[in-house]
């Protein structure tokens, strides 16, 4: 963030929190007036103008304020976002949504995968190395704005009925380093994927390695949605724990 001063940085947090909420292009006076930035609009005008040229803002069209580019979400999510913590009933209720313990590997990801998809509201999906993979909350996205294109919304349910796919974004890149990964379609490189954010986790199978997820907007709401997927992942890594000691 070293590029960056502290109040293009105030000014790029607020740009990302409000198009996340609106899915609206953000002008500089809905931030002037809705949060406090504590300059003039011409000022968060310029400011904005900076952050456009830096590759952190995007201008839509000529007349509209802007949206964030993946780069300013990465930063966001990576160094700016203050993540929300989940308190002890949602982690209880998330408990009671899956059986741990059981000893049905299926079973559990089916029931996982519809309770993260229930809880964030969008598509969850995940999948092993070894080929097996879950889908749930398909109708979740049908409410999303970002899906209302047909082509997003037609590549997004090809590429989760398509194993292949599904390895190649869980497992036929880099080895990751956080146990927390954000992608976002423009990265994938696929077709009519631009819209499209993915937040996922790996877990421990009693098979070996897998990885849970949500699919949805690159505007997501990640200070809510990682710690969820984060939660549930590490439910399945307690229920292989078990198995193993069962054995």
């Amino acid at each position: 963030m070293d590029e960056l001063t502290p109040r293009q940085i105030q000014v790029l947090k607020c740009v990302v929190e409000e198009y996340t909420e609106t899915a609206i292009p953000v002008g500089s006076d809905v931030l002037e007036k809705k949060y406090n930035v504590g300059v003039s609009p011409a000022t968060i005008r310029n400011e904005m103008s900076a952050l456009t040229k830096m590759g952190f803002l995007r201008q839509p069209h000529t007349s509209s304020g802007r949206v964030p580019s993946p780069k300013a979400i990465k930063l966001y999510v990576n160094q700016l976002m203050e993540e929300k913590k989940l308190s002890v009933a949602e982690e209880v209720q998330a408990r009671e949504q899956v059986s741990l313990g059981n000893d049905n590997f299926d079973h559990l990801m089916h029931e996982v995968t519809r309770a993260l998809a229930n809880n964030t509201h969008s598509l969850a999906i995940a999948a092993t190395d070894n080929g097996q993979v879950w889908h749930s909350g398909y109708a979740n996205i049908l409410d999303i704005p970002e899906f209302y294109n047909i082509d997003v919304t037609i590549r997004v349910l090809a590429m989760i009925e398509e194993a292949r796919r599904l390895q190649e974004l869980f497992f036929g890149r880099a080895v990751r380093e956080e146990p927390i990964e954000v992608l976002f379609g423009e990265e994938l490189g696929w077709p009519n994927f631009e819209p499209v954010g993915i937040i996922s986790c790996q877990f421990t199978g009693p098979e070996g390695r897998g990885s849970l997820g949500v699919i949805g907007p690159t505007r997501f709401n990640y200070p809510a949605i990682i710690p969820i997927v984060r939660y549930f992942g590490s439910l399945v890594s307690q229920s292989s724990e078990i198995w193993q000691k069962q054995k």
